[in-house]
């Protein structure tokens, strides 16, 4: 099982909004069974999956101490990918959360308030030595403050080919359960959606090809 994180000190980045997408999409695509855990008190991730019709993907509530413990069950029931939804916060919590990852997704506005938060976020995910990929969230395609963001954070880490658009659809889908690529499977959202996954899967792909290669020189 891979254990992915969304985590970002700035309030209202699109870390439920990604997760929730996310975790559809990986059984929307065939990389199942998915699971969601909510960290954050705010439990908005909670309350969209409750409103939610679908039985997947499921959702583990899990006391924070027994994070771990629940994780480790997650994996003995051949769970596939479980995403984990952080507090927009810089804690002691969040920090043992970074600890469980494989793999930890940064959510970014192109705004510059976004911008000068983001650094604390890298600081505690670079300490944790975890792989980490800046996903852009409610932008515009066209506005330059998109191409400038993406520039500055790929000084810091590598940013994903596709980026979550400004679009009515993502908080229409939101508000009962659903998500965007779900209530217009044929439209733009749907499509960057799939391209996120595929190049959330891909992170994983390449971790595998370097171990390899780094086994392949350790043993001769």
């Amino acid at each position: 099982m891979k254990t992915i994180v969304i985590t970002s000190q700035k309030g209202g980045s699109g870390k439920t909004t990604l997760a929730a997408h996310l975790a559809v999409e990986a059984e929307r695509s065939g990389d199942s069974p998915s699971w969601l855990i909510d960290t954050d008190k705010q439990g908005t991730l909670s309350l969209w999956h409750e409103r939610r019709e679908s039985d997947t993907p499921q959702r583990a509530d899990v006391p924070f101490a027994r994070l771990a413990g629940g994780l480790k069950l997650l994996q003995d029931q051949s769970a596939a990918y479980c995403f984990i939804d952080t507090p927009p916060t810089i804690s002691e919590q969040n920090v043992s959360i970074l600890a469980l990852a494989d793999l930890v997704l940064i959510p970014v506005r192109p705004s510059p308030a976004d911008l000068w938060a983001v650094s604390e976020t890298v600081t505690l995910v670079k300490e944790a030595n975890k792989p980490f990929l800046f996903v852009i969230t409610q932008a515009k395609a066209q506005a330059s403050i998109t191409a400038q963001t993406i520039a500055a954070l790929s000084e810091h880490g590598r940013v994903a080919q596709s980026f979550i658009a400004d679009r009515v659809p993502y908080a229409m889908a939101m508000t009962n359960g659903r998500t965007a690529p779900e209530i217009a499977p044929k439209s733009a959202a749907a499509l960057e959606i799939a391209a996120l996954w595929f190049d959330v899967k891909s992170r994983f792909q390449e971790s595998m090809k370097t171990a390899k290669i780094l086994r392949s020189v350790v043993n001769g």
